[in-house]
C-alpha cells in the first residue's frame, strides 16, 4: 500500500501491518505481531519520510513446510537515493538514531535494494517464525 510521508501515514502503516498479521494467524499482542509491527514502524518513520512524497509498504508471508518456518518480509520503498540506511552508534544521551539498531537486532535479515524502474530504494527486513497452526 502507498502512504503519505507525514506521521499519520506511518501510524496507519503500522496499524495495517498489525491487522494483517492478526488475519494471517499472528494475533495482536503476540511476539511476532509486536516485533513485525515495530520493525515496520521504524522503517516507515525513518525511510518512508520524504517530504512531499509518499512511501510504499509491502508485507508478505511465505510458509516453508520443508524448513518448518514462516518468513514475514516488510518492505518500505521511497524515492530517496542519497539517504541509504547505515547502522550507527548514537551518543548515550541522543534522542534519536536507534531505529535501525532495533531493526537489525530483531530481524533475521535486513538490507537495502535499489528500485529498478525509478529512483529510490527499498529497505526490507525479514523475520523467521514457527509456522501458524
Amino acid at each position: 500500500m502507498r502512504f503519505t510521508s507525514i506521521p499519520p501515514g506511518a501510524r496507519l502503516a503500522w496499524r495495517l501491518v498489525s491487522h494483517r498479521l492478526h488475519e494471517w494467524g499472528h494475533p495482536y499482542n503476540t511476539t511476532t505481531n509486536d516485533t513485525v509491527t515495530l520493525i515496520a514502524a521504524e522503517l516507515a518513520m525513518r525511510h518512508g519520510h520524504v517530504p512531499g512524497r509518499g512511501f510504499h509498504l509491502r508485507l508478505t508471508i511465505d510458509a516453508d513446510a520443508d524448513a518448518g518456518s514462516t518468513t514475514i518480509r516488510i518492505e518500505v520503498t521511497d524515492t530517496r537515493t542519497e539517504r541509504m540506511p547505515t547502522l550507527a552508534s548514537p551518543a548515550p544521551d541522543a534522542e534519536a538514531g536507534r531505529g535501525l539498531l532495533l531493526v537489525a537486532a530483531l530481524a533475521t535479515h535486513w538490507g537495502t535494494t535499489p528500485r529498478v524502474a525509478a529512483p529510490g530504494k527499498t529497505v526490507w527486513a525479514e523475520i523467521s517464525t514457527p509456522p501458524v497452526r
